[in-house]
C-alpha cells in the first residue's frame, strides 16, 4: 500500500510539472496482449473514420468495457485511478469514465491536428482540470508508426497561450505501459510511416457532473452493466453525483442493476453536506412556525 501511494504522488507529481507521463510495466504485456486478440474481429469490422480530425486512414470504436474481459482492469488500474482523482477529486463529488475507445492508425495516416482533449466543454480555461485520459498502447508505439505527440508544459494556466513554443514529444511505449495526460496537454497523434497499424485503447476520467464523450447509458445499457462490479459499474454512470445528477426517477441510477426494479420509486435527497445541512435548517425553522 506504501509503494502505491508512493508511486500515486511521484507520477501527480510528474502530471503537474509536465502535463504528462509514461508509467513504465503498468500491466503485464500478456494481459495487453489477450485484450489485443479479443478486438481483433471488431476493429477488422470497423470501417475507417469520416472527418479530417478523427483521420480518414484511423479506425475507432468504444464500449471497450463491454468488448473484452481484460479490459476492466485498464478502467480500474489503482495507481491510475488514484492519480485521477487528485487531479479532478477537488472538482468533484465523484469521477466517470469519460470515453473508452480503441484506436487503430493505419499506414499513410498523417499526423493529427494538435488538441487539447478539453475542448470539447466550452468552460473556463486555466483554473482547473476536466479530465484526465490514459493511453495503452496494444502495439508498441514508435516514432514511425504514429506514437502520440506530447508537448510538455502546455497544459493548466499555458492553455491560455495564444501560441506553444517548442517541438513535440514522441511517447514511444510497449504494451503494458501507460501514457497519461491533463486534458488540458497539448498533443496529437504521429503519422504513420510503416507498413503495419497501431493499435491502442484510450480510457479517459472526467468531473462526474459534466456530459461524457461516450454515452454511457447506451454503451453500457443495464443489461451489460449488471454483469460489472460495482465499483465499475459507478465508474461507467450507474451512480448519482450530488446534488441529484444523473439521477433515475430521483434515485441512484444502480438501482437498475437489480433483479427487481419496482415500477414506481419514491425520489430521495442526494445532497452534498452543505446542502443537506442548509435543507434540514430551513425544514427545522419551518416546523417552529405556528
Amino acid at each position: 500500500m506504501t509503494d502505491t501511494i508512493d508511486a500515486i504522488d511521484h507520477w501527480t507529481a510528474v502530471l503537474r510539472r509536465e502535463g504528462w507521463c509514461v508509467i513504465p510495466g503498468a500491466l503485464p504485456a500478456a494481459t495487453i496482449a489477450a485484450l489485443n486478440a479479443d478486438l481483433d474481429q471488431t476493429f477488422a469490422a470497423t470501417p475507417f473514420c469520416q472527418g479530417g480530425f478523427y483521420g480518414e486512414t484511423t479506425k475507432r470504436f468504444g464500449r471497450v468495457i463491454a468488448r473484452s474481459p481484460h479490459a476492466p482492469v485498464l478502467a480500474q488500474h489503482d495507481l491510475i485511478l488514484g492519480v485521477v482523482s487528485n487531479f479532478l477529486s477537488p472538482w468533484c463529488d465523484t469521477i466517470q469514465i469519460n470515453v473508452a475507445q480503441a484506436i487503430a492508425i493505419h499506414p499513410g495516416a498523417p499526423s493529427q491536428l494538435p488538441h487539447r482533449d478539453q475542448d470539447m466543454w466550452r468552460g473556463p480555461v486555466g483554473e482547473i482540470e476536466y479530465l484526465v485520459n490514459v493511453i495503452w498502447p496494444l502495439t508498441p508505439f514508435t516514432a514511425a508508426n504514429g506514437a502520440t505527440r506530447m508537448w510538455s508544459r502546455t497544459h493548466g494556466a499555458a492553455a491560455l497561450l495564444p501560441e506553444f513554443d517548442g517541438e513535440p514529444i514522441d511517447a514511444i511505449m510497449a504494451p503494458g505501459d501507460a501514457l497519461v495526460f491533463l486534458g488540458s496537454a497539448l498533443h496529437g497523434a504521429g503519422a504513420n510511416s510503416t507498413d503495419a497499424e497501431r493499435r491502442g485503447i484510450v480510457i479517459g476520467y472526467s468531473l462526474g457532473w459534466l456530459k461524457p464523450y461516450e454515452n454511457p447509458w447506451l454503451a453500457y445499457p443495464p443489461s451489460v452493466a449488471r454483469s460489472f462490479e460495482p465499483a465499475l459499474a459507478a465508474l461507467v454512470g450507474y451512480r448519482q453525483h450530488r446534488p441529484n445528477l444523473g439521477n433515475f426517477e430521483g434515485r441512484c441510477p444502480s438501482i437498475l442493476l437489480g433483479d427487481d426494479v419496482p415500477e414506481h420509486l419514491a425520489a430521495i435527497d442526494a445532497l452534498r453536506p452543505d446542502q443537506a445541512a442548509v435543507v434540514a435548517g430551513y425544514v427545522a425553522a419551518q416546523r417552529r412556525i405556528p
